[in-house]
C-alpha cells in the first residue's frame, strides 16, 4: 500500500534559539597566589588574563538511523535516503542495527566486520564526495560470509572489505580488525581524541585548578604511527594487505572534509560519528561503552552502543540502540526495561578530572544526549484500524495509540528526554524492494506486522532544537531510515584558549605547587 503524500512530508520546523545566541556570559576570575608563590610556573599558559568569557556558538548535528535487515551494502548503493547530498552539518552521528543477521553464527561466535566496513567506505563516499570513487570503492572479489544472506555474492558486488582465513570445516580463524580498516577514514593523530582537550587557559579561581593536573592532557600527544605499524606487521603476518575497502579512502587523510571520530560494532549494532577536520582538534575525551541486552539479558544481539565526547567546553552522548522486539501486549514494558538498564549499566572510563566540573561517566551526565535506534516500539491497534489510518495520512490519531508515546507520557520511561512530533509514515514493516507493507503480502495473521514507527530519535539536555525529523524512503531493507537534524550549543572561550598540543613549555616546580601540609606526601617527578 503506497501512500500518495509521503513524498511531500516535510521536517518540522520548531522555532529557534532566541535569547541563547551567540550568547556571552562574564565570568571573573581571581588569581588564586601571588607570582612569588609560583614564580616556577610560566604564568602565560595559563594564567595570564585577569579574566576569560565564555560564549556558546551553534553547530549543526545531522543524525540517522536504519535497521538495514542483516543485508550487506554492494557499491552500488547510494545513501541519499540515508544522508541527504545537500546536508552540510558539522557533525554526523549515523547508527545501523542488523548490520548483520542476528543468528547464532553472528552472535555466540564471531563478530563479522566485513558488512561494517563497506558501510564505512560508502559513508566516506557519501560525505567526502569522491569524484570517480563509485567504481572502485571496492576492488576484490567478496569473501564468503558467515551466513549467505550476510553477504551475497552478486556480479554487481565487486568488493571484499575483509581477509579471512578458515579452516578445512570453513570457520572462521581470522577477520581483518574493525580497528585496522577504520584508521583510512581517521585523522592522523586520532590518539589524541581520547585524551583531555582542556584548553590551557582556563578561567581558574587558584593555581590548583590547572589543567596540568590531568595527566591524561599529555600522555599520547602524538601521530599514530606505532598504532599503524601494529596493524601492518599483524597484516603482514596473517598474509593480509590493505587493499580493498581501506585503499578507497587511504590516499589523503589531509583531503578529507570529514574525519571519521568513533566506530563501533556489537553483533549487529554498528555506530559512526564523523566530524568536519577543523573541528577534530576540539575534540577530545571520547570513549564509547557497550550493553547488551539480547539473549539470557546481556548478549549483543540487542542492546546500545554508547559514545561520550567533549566538543570545546560541552559534553556529548550518542546512543544507538536496538531494544526488544514483539508486538504482543506487554512486549512494550520489556522495552522500557531495555531502556533502564541500559542508563544503569553504561559506564564511561574515567578519563580526566577538572576542577568544578568532572566528565561524564554515565549517559544523563552529559549535557547533551541524543538517542538514536530501532526502538521497536509499536501501535497499539488492529492491523485493520491501522490501516484506516494510515490510508488517511491521520498521524494524530496514529501517534496517540504509539506505544513510546503512551510510556513517556505516564513516566514509565525517556521521563526527561524529547522527541519532535512525528509527519512521516511508520517505517516498519516493509516488504522486500517494495513501497508495500509487509502485511498485505502475508500469508497469515501470524506473520502479519502492524505497521509502526520502530525507528526513532529523542535527545536530553539544554541547548538543543531540532530543525527536522523525516524518514528516507530507500527500499533496501524493510525498514526506511530515519533522520533528524538539530542545532546544538556548545559552550567555548572566547577566542584566547587552544587545546594544549604539548607540555615541553610548562614548568612546574612541585614544590612549591603542593601545600605545606602535603609535601612530605611526595612530590610529582
Amino acid at each position: 500500500m503506497a501512500f500518495p503524500d509521503d513524498g511531500k512530508m516535510k521536517g518540522c520546523q520548531p522555532k529557534l534559539f532566541g535569547t541563547k545566541d551567540k550568547k556571552v556570559v562574564k565570568r571573573t576570575d581571581r588569581a588564586g597566589c601571588s607570582t612569588a608563590e609560583v614564580r616556577s610556573i610560566r604564568l602565560s599558559h595559563f594564567l595570564s588574563h585577569s579574566s576569560n568569557s565564555t560564549k556558546y556558538e551553534h553547530i549543526r548535528i545531522f543524525v540517522s538511523t536504519w535497521n538495514v535487515g542483516g543485508k550487506a551494502p554492494t557499491a552500488e548503493l547510494k545513501l541519499d535516503d540515508f544522508l541527504p547530498a545537500d546536508d552540510h552539518s558539522d557533525i554526523y552521528v549515523l547508527g545501523f542495527q542488523e548490520i548483520v543477521p542476528l543468528n547464532a553464527g553472528n552472535v555466540l561466535v564471531i563478530e563479522d566486520n566485513e558488512p561494517a566496513a563497506r558501510w564505512l567506505a560508502l559513508i566516506n563516499r557519501a560525505l567526502n564526495r569522491q569524484v570517480g570513487a563509485d567504481a572502485d570503492i571496492f576492488q576484490n572479489k567478496p569473501s564468503p560470509s558467515l551466513d549467505s544472506t550476510s553477504s551475497q555474492s552478486t556480479p554487481s558486488l565487486d568488493a571484499s572489505s575483509s581477509n579471512r582465513s578458515r579452516t578445512a570445516s570453513g570457520s572462521v580463524i581470522f577477520q581483518k580488525s574493525l580497528k585496522s580498516i577504520r584508521k583510512s577514514y581517521m585523522p592522523s593523530r586520532r590518539k589524541q581524541l581520547k585524551f583531555c582537550n582542556c584548553p590551557v587557559e582556563m578561567a581558574k579561581k587558584s593555581y590548583k585548578d590547572a589543567c596540568f593536573r590531568c595527566p591524561q592532557a599529555y600522555a599520547n600527544e602524538m601521530d599514530s604511527s606505532e598504532e599503524d605499524e601494529l596493524d601492518d606487521k599483524l597484516n603482514d603476518i596473517f598474509g593480509l594487505s590493505d587493499d580493498g575497502v581501506t585503499s578507497a579512502a587511504s590516499a589523503s587523510r589531509d583531503q578529507l572534509k570529514y574525519n571519521l571520530i568513533s566506530c563501533k560494532q556489537m553483533v549487529g549494532i554498528f555506530v559512526t560519528v564523523w566530524a568536519k577536520k577543523e573541528l577534530v582538534q576540539h575534540i577530545g575525551h571520547l570513549r564509547t561503552s557497550c550493553v547488551g541486552r539480547g539473549i539470557m539479558g546481556y548478549l549483543g544481539n540487542k542492546g546500545c552502543i554508547s559514545v561520550s565526547m567533549t566538543l570545546y567546553q560541552t559534553s556529548f552522548c550518542f546512543i544507538c540502540s536496538h531494544l526488544a522486539s514483539g508486538e504482543k501486549e506487554g512486549d512494550e514494558l520489556r522495552r522500557n526495561i531495555d531502556v533502564l538498564e541500559i542508563l544503569r549499566l553504561t559506564q564511561f572510563r574515567r578519563i580526566c578530572r577538572r576542577s568544578g566540573r568532572r566528565i561524564p561517566e554515565r549517559i544523563l551526565d552529559h549535557d547533551r544526549a541524543i538517542w538514536l535506534g530501532d526502538l521497536n516500539y509499536r501501535i497499539s491497534l488492529s492491523y485493520e484500524d491501522t490501516k484506516k489510518l494510515l490510508t488517511e495520512n491521520n498521524w494524530d490519531a496514529l501517534f496517540e495509540k504509539d506505544q513510546l508515546n503512551i510510556q513517556r507520557a505516564s513516566g514509565r520511561v525517556f521521563k526527561g528526554w524529547s522527541e519532535e512530533k512525528i509527519y512521516f509514515a511508520p517505517t516498519y514493516k516493509y516488504s522486500c524492494n517494495s513501497d508495500s507493507y509487509a502485511g498485505e503480502t502475508a500469508t497469515s495473521k501470524k506473520k502479519r506486522r502492524t505497521p509502526a514507527w520502530c525507528d526513532r530519535i529523542l535527545w536530553h539536555g539544554d541547548g538543543i532544537a531540532q530543525l527536522s525529523y523525516f524518514r528516507g524512503e530507500s527500499k533496501f531493507s524493510d525498514h526506511r531510515p530515519v533522520c533528524g537534524t538539530f542545532i546544538v550549543d556548545v559552550e567555548m572561550l572566547d577566542g584566547k584558549s587552544k587545546r594544549r598540543s604539548s607540555n615541553t613549555n610548562i614548568k612546574i616546580g612541585a614544590e612549591e605547587l603542593l601545600p605545606t601540609s602535603k609535601h612530605n606526601k611526595g612530590a610529582r617527578t
